[in-house]
């Protein structure tokens, strides 16, 4: 049994750090790339596209497996994509429209909602007394920082019509990944990041249409490379294209740990991890663009970092987990009874 608890510990550590460098990783590597690439829906439809041609070119020559195409596979992963493009659409026009503390402190707020979503429909606990005043806290350092950003006190609300919405898709995107991932059962570790950016191009296409991206390309083109699109492209600096294909890689690694560590913690957990990564991004934000925010801004981010640190994952409700324990193998009761979904893979329901 102490073994297993060490294994589960490990996984969670391994898969939460995993997926911390690699979002810390791609939210800088966008920042940079939207200064010279100024089209979001288009660098992250490269980048989905990037993930499909690396999960399927490994595949070919033997380095990973995948699923199989099925609709019963497709079907609960549809709302997601949706879902899931929308919110790569907003965070891509947050970073472009704001600095990326804003985008961070509005990730730091989703906890707070899905703590609650989770109670709803994921059969968990509501906080404790003592998560309960940590998420508070990420909301009180989020709003002593909004009262310090220079773009709210310049454009009011309308400067985070962006930021918002990525908060609305963030915290629907953290319930609902973590509802699914319980109910489909994929043969291989590949098939949730299979399956969202196989599905994920044509809304990035929408995104692009709706807003006019394809028209400030072609305005680009014209005006840098007298229309031909074959001179454009071979005129992009050499940094940029190497930002362009870290960007891929790091998007389909990120799509991995992501998914590998959402099924070892709870959504609210999951949520947080997201939340305090970050915090090496500010660092490294604030030695290379003077875009940031001030040291009251700052500490105010920090202060919802603090609460971070203090929250502790709620338990899963009790009656689920004692028709749970029933059946369960040591594993399979050992995450239970630490407040995880861990190994529950094997009793997935079917969607037939």
């Amino acid at each position: 049994m102490f073994n297993v608890v060490m294994t589960q510990r490990k996984e969670i550590v391994v898969s939460a750090l995993s997926y911390s460098v690699c979002s810390a990783t791609l939210i800088l590597i966008n920042k940079v790339a939207l200064k010279e690439f100024p089209f979001p829906s288009l660098l992250a439809l490269m980048q989905i596209v990037g993930a499909v041609v690396l999960i399927y070119g490994s595949h070919f020559f033997g380095f990973l497996s995948v699923d199989p195409l099925r609709w019963e596979y497709m079907k609960p992963y549809i709302l997601y994509t949706i879902a899931f493009s929308f919110g790569l659409y907003t965070n891509m026009k947050s970073l472009s429209l704001s600095n990326v503390e804003t985008v961070i402190v509005f990730r730091a707020m989703a906890p707070l909602a899905v703590s609650l979503l989770e109670a709803m429909f994921l059969n968990r606990e509501l906080p404790s007394k003592r998560s309960a005043g940590a998420l508070l806290l990420i909301g009180l350092g989020g709003l002593g920082y909004a009262s310090t950003d220079e773009d709210f006190k310049n454009q009011g609300l309308h400067a985070y019509v962006w930021p918002m919405a990525y908060l609305a898709s963030t915290t629907f995107l953290m319930v609902y990944g973590k509802k699914i991932i319980r109910i489909v059962k994929f043969k291989t570790t590949s098939g949730p990041t299979q399956y969202t950016n196989l599905l994920g191009w044509p809304p990035m296409i929408i995104f692009a249409v709706y807003g006019n991206e394809f028209k400030s390309m072609e305005d680009a083109v014209v005006e840098q490379a007298g229309g031909s699109y074959y001179e454009y492209f071979l005129g992009l600096s050499g940094s940029l294209v190497a930002l362009l294909a870290l960007g891929c890689i790091i998007g389909t690694l990120i799509g991995y740990s992501s998914w590998w560590c959402r099924d070892k913690v709870s959504a609210t957990s999951y949520t947080l991890i997201g939340v305090m990564n970050k915090f090496v991004t500010i660092l490294v934000n604030i030695l290379m663009w003077d875009e940031h925010a001030g040291p009251l801004g700052t500490a105010s981010l920090c202060v919802s970092i603090i609460g971070g640190a203090l929250y502790q994952q709620a338990p899963l409700k009790k009656e689920k987990c004692v028709d749970e324990l029933k059946d369960a193998s040591d594993e399979d009761m050992v995450a239970l009874l630490q407040g995880n979904e861990t190994g529950t893979t094997s009793r997935r329901e079917s969607l037939a």
